[in-house]
């Protein structure tokens, strides 16, 4: 019998030995230079701003340090809080002001484990106000600012959330379930006491303006799996816990009104937690019908604040660019304040967001596009100022972006076009195919991450596609759940008719296109090739090779019956009209496949169970396992090795 090795890497091992600088090593070299900003959080006096930053350029992880500005930022240089004494390198992060403008609270681990920190916004030592055994996350003051609460999970065997590594299942395999709970705990110190059941993990919460209870999302059972199936609750301070509202679907971003009357939602179909769209609700705080209040938005609000009885400020990801809108309660009318060709955050992963000064006038937030890297921006909506100058030698290492529209059977679909780096349009080009995550997401211009960095390939002479297909966020909640039951069909033709947009309209090669993606992209890219010879070569992360399979391998199996509309239990012909095995005889294009090791979300066996097919049917391809890697590839020396292996693929078969 011939033996077939797998590759479980954990170094590059393209060449054997040092690579020559190329543009792609270059590319990633300054992406790795480029010092992401993780945090921003404007004070409620709206006259300082706190950010988190990386003590160094190129840390996927490591050592952060909080910084401290005036505003406006010509009033003063800024300043490092820390609760490390001799300032040293530690994880310091999660940061939320005082009601009054004066202390920040934080979580470091320059103590050992991480605990929360107390410091003064203007500095000095930082004074340690818990000693907890496992994970933090969230910290927030209570109105009065006299408790601090947390969301805290004892003894937790890894951090909180599916994107990182699975803990290994050895021995007797055991549902054990670590709930994050929500504990208080007084700012001039003492013991923490979790004020949530015991058997509820909470994932958000809002305190109400009389700081009497909270408004949370939780959910019985494991957190990962069964935030598709969380509710939204009212908890007081001493534990008593009511079911205010039970969704149809997922629900995030609770916020009290002003007045504690109401609680704002975001809910709408999401396929990732984080990763939020849909449209905005509002329920009484002691229970009764939500109301839709944008049922007819042609966006996806992301992020929500109220800035008065009647008023709520949102963010939107709106035709796959960002924008912030103001709600007018009473009239059901939006009024758009601000739209732009970039991304807007304030740290968090998935959503676009600002942060909200008590003026409910000025913000803070982390402004990032294709042609600008991220830096700290504050000042009035639409009028900020840069903060920080982090990247200021930073320049863009591809060509140009563009949005594009094109239709397919009478659906409008957008995307994102990016040009070969030093383009020429006397020349013909190949075309690489990028299709997001998700599919509850959007492809959005924003600076590149160093994992997956598909903008590299335009400095090696490619035309790069991002399309937005139906299952997307941008375009309304109807156009997100457009492809519900139907994952692989109006979805992928949407993708196609980009390329003969594409095709029709510039000098793509149509014998030279490529497709790749992660998660649901990956799913994507096993799909394409057994959908169509139109692809030439292709490169599948962490994709989805069989849907009834992945039903009892994965980690967060409550999102799948949103989109099929049953369990494979129920209902296994849904799962296999769109599973790509199903059609595995029909692929012939060369296919390198990637995934973690260690990855919950789109468990390895799928990817090695399609990698298995096409070898078995003499199909070129290749398989690579990273070793102790989840769903989010997070060592650098993998990322590198994924862009390498992803840049050689396509040289090999597209040129």
């Amino acid at each position: 019998m011939k033996k077939t090795r797998l590759v479980y890497t954990t170094v590059l091992l393209l060449s054997g030995g040092m690579m020559a600088e190329t543009p792609l090593t270059a590319g990633l070299d300054q992406l790795y230079a480029t010092k992401q900003v993780r945090e921003v959080a404007i004070s409620p006096d709206g006259k300082q701003v706190a950010w988190v930053e990386p003590l160094a350029a190129g840390q996927a992880l490591g050592s952060t340090a909080i910084m401290v500005a005036p505003l406006p930022p010509a009033a003063g240089a800024p300043h490092r809080i820390t609760a490390a004494a001799n300032g040293g390198g530690f994880a310091e992060n999660s940061i939320a002001w005082s009601p009054d403008s004066r202390q920040l609270v934080f979580i470091s681990d320059a103590a050992g484990d991480p605990q929360l920190f107390v410091a003064a916004a203007s500095g000095g030592p930082a004074r340690k106000l818990t000693t907890l055994k496992g994970f933090l996350a969230q910290p927030g003051w209570s109105p009065d600012g006299k408790r601090v609460s947390v969301l805290f999970t004892e003894n937790a065997p890894r951090d909180a959330g599916p994107l990182g590594p699975m803990t290994p299942e050895t021995g007797l395999v055991e549902s054990k379930v670590y709930e994050q709970r929500l504990a208080l705990v007084d700012a001039a110190g003492g013991e923490a006491q979790q004020i949530s059941p015991a058997d509820m993990y909470v994932y958000e919460y809002d305190w109400s303006p009389d700081g009497r209870q909270f408004a949370i999302t939780a959910a019985h059972g494991a957190g990962d799996a069964n935030w598709y199936v969380a509710g939204l609750y009212t908890l007081s301070v001493t534990g008593e816990i009511k079911q205010v509202y039970k969704p149809e679907l997922q629900i995030a971003v609770p916020r009290w009104s002003p007045d504690g009357k109401s609680i704002a939602f975001v809910a709408g179909l999401m396929s990732d937690e984080g990763s939020t769209g849909g449209d905005i609700y509002a329920v009484p705080g002691g229970g009764g019908e939500a109301r839709d209040l944008t049922p007819a938005i042609k966006s996806s609000p992301s992020w929500l604040a109220w800035t008065g009885p009647g008023e709520i400020l949102f963010a939107e990801n709106v035709d796959g660019a960002s924008g912030l809108a103001s709600l007018d309660i009473t009239q059901g009318t939006v009024r758009t304040l601000w739209s732009g060709a970039e991304s807007i955050s304030t740290g968090a992963w998935g959503a676009f967001a600002v942060s909200l000064a008590g003026d409910h006038h000025t913000t803070a937030l982390i402004r990032q596009s294709f042609a600008q890297p991220p830096e700290v921006w504050a000042g009035a909506i639409g009028q900020w100022t840069q903060v920080t100058h982090l990247n200021a030698t930073q320049r863009p290492a591809w060509g140009k972006l563009e949005s594009v529209h094109w239709s397919n059977q009478g659906v409008p679909v957008q995307g994102w076009l990016l040009y070969p780096r030093n383009y020429d349009p006397a020349r013909r080009y190949p075309l690489i195919v990028e299709v997001h995550g998700g599919p509850g997401a959007a492809a959005s211009p924003q600076w590149p991450q160093p994992f997956l960095a598909t903008p590299l390939l335009s400095s090696l002479g490619y035309f790069v596609l991002y399309p937005n297909p139906r299952g997307s966020f941008g375009q309304g909640e109807a156009y997100t759940r457009a492809n519900v039951k139907d994952f692989g069909y109006g979805d992928f033709r949407d993708i196609l008719a980009g390329l003969d947009y594409a095709e029709k309209n510039l000098p793509v090669d149509p014998h030279r296109l490529g497709i790749t993606g992660w998660s649901y992209g990956g799913y994507m890219s096993m799909w394409a090739v057994t959908q169509t010879d139109r692809f030439h070569a292709a490169v599948a992360g962490a994709g989805i090779a069989n849907y009834l399979s992945y039903y009892g391998e994965n980690d967060i199996d409550q999102w799948m019956i949103p989109f099929f509309g049953a369990s494979v239990y129920d209902d296994p012909a849904v799962y296999a009209r769109s599973s790509p095995i199903t059609y595995i005889k029909n692929v012939k294009t060369p296919t390198l496949v990637l995934v973690g090791e260690r990855d919950g979300e789109c468990p390895a066996p799928q990817s090695r169970e399609f990698w298995h097919a096409l070898r078995s049917r003499g199909v070129p391809t290749q398989l690579v396992i990273y070793r102790g890697e989840g769903h989010f590839i997070a060592a650098p020396e993998h990322q590198r090795d994924i862009m390498q292996r992803m840049a050689a693929w396509f040289e090999q078969y597209l040129k």
